[in-house]
């Protein structure tokens, strides 16, 4: 690999890249700020109380690993905008506990104003991420919250800043940096066992468009205009929100005012661990080309079908596109042989590059590593150790893809500046860094 690309060559040893899977901010994780209950009357040893904010289809998986360290953890308060999701993950919380300890709250501002709550799980949608994580940021909380981290670029500086300003222990849900798999493989690279990387591959999902879906009544268990917040104003229908029984994939994934389709939702995955391998965690693309699909009518609007090629100063290409091209998962290409992970499956050509790794036991992301990841959280607050994924390396592999979905839109190549964080002599492309946020929100 070349020394350009950052990596420390084929020379890494193996403790100095577990101790930098935290993205080389080992140092810096110590100076976080752990919040004042884990001292004094509670130290370090005691329990951390959580809000969870958003507790949906995702949320619910992260507020019940919240849950599981029970001797370090007290999930106190649940916010929801729909009363019904709150009520449930209310109930949920005291049923575990065996008592009524957990509230339910609709505004996540009443929840990250209580003194007594020292960390906030974000798991809401994408366009609902930056003010909160910002917000509890500012209030000296911890924040955990679900990649990918933000819905434009703009946010995802705000709230990398954000967090580096107030100094909080960080931790984006990039839980494939918790799996073995992964780590196994980032680490192979790093130290030059497939020699000098030339080509990467990552293979992400799509998803469907639907047909027009009409107006509906706005059901009384939904604070509707709230969950929209700063999105253009719309006309309820479920397809658009998520589902009223059920804890299905929500329709809002699919649609471009609050998420950006499957380039960020697997992109921020696939693409992380690419940065990861590549030692590029706080750096980006020279150069993004390629197309994208979009549905012609219907409410459901992301990308379908794309293929994207990104290029950085290091030389390396990465192809990026759907699975009917590539398989999904992270192929690295080198002088002297490949490795291919998913979250099932560590290969490499030749075979002998694993034969002296201990993988027994990891066959892939499990709910394990979900835990493990959460633990990690947990972990940074009360003893200072780092997180795995921190809201700088985040915003840089999410706008790795974001970068993907201005080039499918604009449907041409664009240069980037990874220092600036602009487009090169691009105006039509610098305007799309940003969305204007409906009022009274504001970053």
């Amino acid at each position: 690999m070349n020394k350009s690309s950052g990596s420390s060559g084929s020379g890494m040893p193996r403790r100095r890249f577990l101790q930098s899977v935290g993205g080389g901010v080992f140092v810096a994780a110590f100076s976080a700020i752990i919040p004042s209950s884990v001292f004094g009357a509670t130290s370090p040893g005691k329990r951390i109380n959580i809000g969870c904010i958003g507790v949906g289809r995702k949320g619910l998986g992260d507020m019940d690993h919240a849950l599981k360290p029970k001797d370090k953890t007290r999930v106190v308060a649940v916010c929801d905008l729909d009363s019904n999701r709150a009520a449930a993950a209310r109930d949920r919380v005291n049923k575990f506990y065996g008592d009524q300890g957990c509230t339910a709250i609709e505004d996540f501002r009443e929840l990250i104003a209580r003194k007594d709550i020292d960390a906030v799980v974000v798991s809401t949608p994408d366009h609902w991420h930056a003010i909160p994580a910002i917000e509890a940021a500012k209030a000296g909380k911890a924040v955990f919250i679900q990649k990918p981290l933000a819905l434009t670029i703009a946010e995802g500086r705000a709230i990398s800043d954000a967090a580096s300003k107030n100094k909080t222990v960080f931790q984006v849900g990039s839980q494939q940096r918790s799996n073995k798999h992964f780590e196994v493989a980032c680490r192979l690279v790093r130290e030059g066992k497939i020699g000098q990387v030339t080509e990467i591959e990552v293979g992400l999902g799509t998803d469907p468009g639907c047909g027009v879906e009409p107006a509906m009544p706005v059901p009384k268990n939904l604070n509707y205009d709230f969950w929209l917040g700063q999105a253009p104003l719309a006309e309820y229908t479920e397809k658009r929100v998520h589902p009223q029984v059920g804890y299905d994939r929500p329709g809002w994934l699919r649609i471009r005012d609050y998420g950006a389709g499957m380039i960020t939702g697997w992109g921020a995955h696939h693409i992380d661990i690419a940065h990861w391998g590549m030692g590029l965690e706080r750096s980006g693309p020279i150069s993004v080309e390629g197309w994208g699909k979009f549905p012609e009518s219907g409410l459901w609007n992301v990308h379908g079908d794309f293929d994207l090629t990104y290029r950085y100063a290091n030389g390396v290409s990465m192809r990026v596109a759907d699975m009917s091209k590539l398989k999904n998962g992270v192929r690295f290409k080198g002088t002297e042989g490949t490795i291919y992970v998913d979250r099932a499956t560590l290969e490499a050509t030749p075979a002998k590059i694993l034969e002296n790794e201990d993988l027994v036991g990891k066959k892939g992301l499990s709910d394990d590593d979900d835990q493990a990841h959460m633990d990690n959280f947990v972990d940074a607050i009360r003893d200072g150790v780092p997180t795995r994924t921190d809201a700088e390396i985040a915003h840089r592999s999410c706008t790795a893809c974001l970068i993907g979905a201005i080039v499918m839109e604009l449907g041409r190549k664009v240069q980037w500046d990874s220092e600036k964080e602009q487009f090169v002599n691009d105006p039509e492309a610098d305007a799309k860094r940003a969305r204007v946020l409906r009022a009274p929100w504001s970053l």
